[in-house]
């Protein structure tokens, strides 16, 4: 009998990932790695960062190339989109209707950038998802001088900012929250981000986006009304005291653009997924084995899976979260079928063969953001925490340190400017929630030793 293929939807981080462990454990048999995007795997981080900015080139991006992809002799099907998933046979339909059932599947489809209604049809209004997206925005901010307007003030729009203002354009970063990255990082941290935006030009609103004004379109451009301006409900604000709302218009509704960013945010991936074996909500409900049915795992930032150590479900849009989840789903799924008796065994594997044996998935949660030369990374978990202890440690040097707590537990720590083997300490420090006292007495420790 053939044997059936284990597919991985979503040639992303985490599917590359996956489907990279599955043959390192011992999978002979037929491998589809799906993609919905034309391209081979990968980096997605440098979208916002180096590819935005020039200093890299899309080939740089590529997680393989197709010579370090061809030993995984893998079914590939760029350019095709799953549609639809039945839990019980474990079959995959792709949009072209062709259906074809699974040994296993991994689930990597990460998430789709949010929009606001009718912007698709306006030129000069992007979102920052996929390469070419980042490549469109790249080719309008080409040449320097243009107004761009960034709604959202989390930590993807803080970055573009910061590459548009180097670039030579005029920012304005526009939030729901008066303090830039304060769902990710709070509101002390947020607001030392908030004064080197201003500090670099940024222009700080705080608003909810009501709608565009447009102009009749470019007769030598696609057709679509080009954006003029972004209306803001009520007026708006500037986002902090002392902060101009931008070329003298105060408490204006209008901000003047000729480009805008949306950066309000994304939503998991999951619309195909309409079997009701299976939770959507939030992500793709999992395990602490990140599986969330039999043979069905799921991995990177479409997962909402039951993280061991914090006893809670969570979902990380972490780069490193997503490679670590893709090789712990395909190891899971991996011994699921090998205690069914279903794993092709490697040639010549014989009595040699691994034993495979499900693990929970617990990583400690690691983030950084990249903004001018401040440099932030986090472990542990920043966002939703009811205690926060900011210490600016050499204002001049911009190095900061930050501890989060939540019910009287430290769960994470955030720091700028630090020399790697402190950064290390603090990770060993906040892998295991510590009582608050005891956590901070130690993140001391640590960075005092120099």
């Amino acid at each position: 009998m053939t044997t059936r293929p284990i597919a991985v939807v979503g040639a992303s981080a985490a599917g590359l990932a996956a489907a990279e462990a599955l043959r390192r454990g011992g999978w002979r048999g037929p491998l589809t790695l799906i993609g919905a995007e034309p391209h081979l795997p990968y980096d997605r981080p440098p979208l916002s960062k180096q590819l935005l900015h020039g200093a890299w080139e899309p080939d740089r991006l590529r997680l393989r190339t197709e010579d370090q992809l061809a030993p995984l002799d893998l079914d590939l099907r760029l350019g095709t989109r799953a549609t639809g998933l039945d839990v019980a046979t474990r079959t995959l339909t792709l949009d072209g209707g062709e259906q074809f059932g699974c040994a296993g599947v991994i689930i990597a489809t990460g998430v789709a950038a949010r929009t606001l209604p009718g912007a698709d049809r306006i030129a000069g209004v992007h979102t920052l998802r996929t390469l070419d997206e980042a490549l469109a925005l790249r080719a309008r901010l080409a040449g320097g001088g243009r107004r761009l307007v960034v709604v959202g003030n989390g930590v993807l729009g803080c970055e573009v900012a910061a590459v548009a203002r180097e670039l030579g354009h005029e920012v304005t970063l526009v939030g729901v929250e008066e303090t830039p990255m304060a769902a990710a990082v709070g509101t002390e941290v947020g607001a030392l981000l908030a004064a080197e935006h201003r500090a670099r030009g940024v222009r700080l609103r705080t608003g909810v986006v009501d709608g565009f004004e447009t102009a009749p379109a470019d007769p030598a451009g696609t057709g679509a009304p080009r954006v003029t301006a972004v209306r803001l409900a009520n007026g708006g604000t500037p986002a902090s005291e002392g902060v101009a709302a931008g070329g003298g218009e105060g408490g204006a509704s209008r901000l003047p653009a000729d480009l805008v960013l949306l950066a309000i945010g994304s939503r998991p991936a999951v619309e195909w997924l309409a079997d009701p074996a299976l939770d959507t909500t939030d992500g793709l409900r999992c395990d602490a084995y990140c599986a969330a049915a039999p043979g069905i795992y799921a991995a990177g930032d479409v997962a909402r899976w039951d993280h061991p150590v914090h006893g809670r479900p969570l979902r990380f849009e972490h780069r490193m979260n997503a490679t670590e989840q893709g090789m712990a789903a395909a190891r899971n799924l991996l011994a699921e079928l090998a205690e069914a008796a279903t794993v092709p065994a490697a040639p010549g594997a014989g009595d040699d063969a691994p034993t495979q044996e499900r693990r929970p998935f617990a990583p400690v949660p690691y983030f950084w953001s990249d903004q001018y030369d401040l440099k932030l990374q986090a472990y542990g978990l920043t966002a939703g925490a009811d205690r926060v202890e900011a210490t600016v440690l050499d204002r001049a040097e911009r190095r900061l340190l930050a501890l989060y707590g939540r019910d009287g537990r430290a769960v994470g720590v955030l720091a700028a400017g630090l020399p790697p083997r402190q950064l290390r300490a603090l990770r060993a420090v906040i892998a295991t929630p510590l009582p608050w006292e005891e956590a901070r007495e130690r993140i001391g420790a640590a960075t005092a030793a120099g």
